[in-house]
């Protein structure tokens, strides 16, 4: 399973990732999520995947191809004018593949879908945020949507709904995805550390901080004990239920 976020503030563009994989119980790997294209300057396009690993990585591998010769491989995310067009290109290449995988692989009930999420900023134009759908077709954050999760999304949810403020710096929206994949953490094994995260500062079209998070991490150790503590002391501080006499047998 995976869980992936990715937010657009007024400052920029936020994104975080796990990097467990698993098949079964007893088959679990870690792989990365997250991959980034960047020109310094001229743009920076990162892409966030969840699904089927083989689809995933097919579609990466595609892209990455592209960009390597850009001016002889079409199309390439390196030339596409808007992000708009570099969403299109994404979910095209996502389309082709599970198209692909399907008639080449085993006739069974077997899932090649994969979700992506890809978001940047090129230059002249604001960063853009976008969710890719497996059927190629996608959605653009905005005012009323303005993150994006996908995999095991429930249980770090509610604090983004909760929480979430479009003028938060950068480290305030740091603390809030560490107490929500804290919180995913608790809820499902399937998801996993080390966590990716990765800042892009709008306007600058370059990647601005990017850090790997392992369990020992000082700064998420610090957030995930002080969260916990934190639920257990508003618990207790709301009222107690109260039976009515009619209530009581």
């Amino acid at each position: 399973m995976t869980y992936c976020v990715a937010m657009r503030l007024n400052a920029g563009l936020i994104f975080m990732s796990d990097t467990r994989t698993n098949a079964g119980v007893d088959n679990i790997s870690k792989f990365r999520k997250m991959f980034t294209w960047e020109e310094p300057g001229e743009r920076v396009i990162t892409v966030l995947t969840a699904g089927n690993l083989a689809t995933s990585q097919a579609v990466i591998s595609v892209l990455d191809e592209r960009a390597k010769a850009p001016k002889e491989r079409r199309p390439s995310l390196l030339e596409a004018p808007t992000m708009f067009q570099v969403a299109n290109i994404i979910g095209d290449t996502l389309k082709e593949v599970i198209k692909t995988q399907k008639m080449t692989g085993p006739e069974s009930e077997a899932d090649y879908g994969a979700t992506m999420i890809v978001g940047g900023q090129i230059a002249g134009i604001g960063p853009r945020l976008f969710l890719i759908y497996p059927e190629g077709n996608f959605i653009e954050a905005s005012e009323e949507t303005p993150f994006f999760q996908i995999g095991e999304t429930k249980y770090g949810r509610p604090i983004l709904l909760r929480a979430y403020d479009p003028d938060m710096s950068f480290e305030e929206a740091i603390k809030l995805l560490y107490v929500s994949f804290d919180s995913t953490l608790k809820a499902n094994l399937s998801v996993g550390m080390p966590l990716d995260l990765q800042v892009v500062e709008k306007g600058t079209m370059r990647v601005r901080h990017n850090r790997r998070i392992d369990e020992d991490d000082p700064y998420f150790q610090t957030v995930s004990s002080s969260w916990g503590d934190a639920l257990k002391l508003a618990f207790k501080s709301l009222p107690d239920f109260s039976f009515d006499k009619k209530d009581e047998a």
